[in-house]
């Protein structure tokens, strides 16, 4: 075979290989990896996560995983190194991730819950009964990047007055929602603050004795949680995962299942700007 003749049979087969090659890089990318802030137990978290998963799966018509971090700090570093490509953040840890990013990060969604989340305050102490009543107590935090379970209870007792930090005898941090109610329930201090929603759900699940444990102050509402993306996902993916949260419907078996795990009655679309108060809570608190 002479030398021409040879080389062009070879470019169309080395073009093939590199069709083939390409091709399979874009199979191995089509995986839309997802993580959350560790707000409540592991147990808890997988079994909200599975039917989201799976219902995002039937949309985006790509493999959807879900990969759990150990703190708040990793879901955090987890999105911004694009480790991960869809992040659920608090209020406070997508304010950490839009300061450490560079406005790097997009909020795309937020429970219409999220519109007007509120904490609360919780003791089995009768003496207990404001704000004021906690000076000289113990009180639990939950997580010390957490939005609802941390930095907005600090901003409102600062609000009343009460710098936690010097009026309170000691500053306890659970690292969960769950398991600072589950502190002040076994007497280990006297008071703990957390997030109304992960309440409701103890309560309603008759994991907490309301005989006993008490809440003594809501706070006002705040904007909290969101899915949050890298600003460098495709415009067409994040498109298309807005509109696979828009779309979960409770009068559907798969958005109610979706839905009532998410403690959520529907997704709306929120911004960047939703969250300012937040960032300047944590300025001023000194938490950022």
């Amino acid at each position: 075979m002479n030398p021409p003749l040879r080389k062009r049979r070879l470019i169309p087969a080395l073009f093939g290989l590199v069709l083939l090659a390409c091709a399979s890089l874009a199979q191995a990318q089509q995986v839309l990896r997802v993580t959350a802030i560790p707000d409540e137990s592991p147990t808890e978290l997988a079994r909200k996560a599975g039917p989201l998963m799976r219902y995002l799966e039937t949309q985006l018509a790509v493999k959807v995983e879900y990969t759990p971090v150990t703190d708040y700090a990793a879901s955090v570093e987890a999105l911004v190194n694009r480790k991960v490509d869809l992040a659920w953040f608090g209020g406070f840890t997508f304010v950490q991730a839009h300061v450490r990013s560079g406005g790097k990060v997009v909020p795309l969604v937020q429970r219409e819950e999220d519109e007007r989340f509120r904490s609360v305050f919780i003791t089995t102490d009768p003496a207990i009964k404001t704000l004021a009543d906690l000076k000289g107590k113990d009180l639990s935090f939950g997580s010390q990047s957490s939005t609802s379970g941390h930095l907005m209870p600090r901003s409102f007792l600062l609000q009343a007055g009460l710098d936690p930090d010097r009026d309170l005898k000691r500053v306890a941090y659970s690292g969960a929602h769950d398991a600072t109610a589950a502190a002040v329930a076994a007497g280990k201090v006297n008071a703990g603050a957390l997030n109304i929603s992960v309440w409701e759900r103890l309560v309603s699940e008759k994991k907490v004795d309301t005989d006993k444990v008490r809440v003594f102050f809501t706070t006002p509402t705040y904007y909290d949680y969101n899915w949050t993306v890298h600003a460098d996902m495709p415009s067409a993916l994040r498109d298309k995962l807005t509109k696979a949260f828009l779309a979960l419907d409770k009068s559907t078996p798969q958005g109610k299942e979706v839905l009532e795990l998410q403690r959520a009655t529907r997704f709306v679309p929120t911004t960047a700007d939703n969250y300012k108060g937040i960032e300047a809570a944590a300025r001023s608190a000194g938490l950022l």
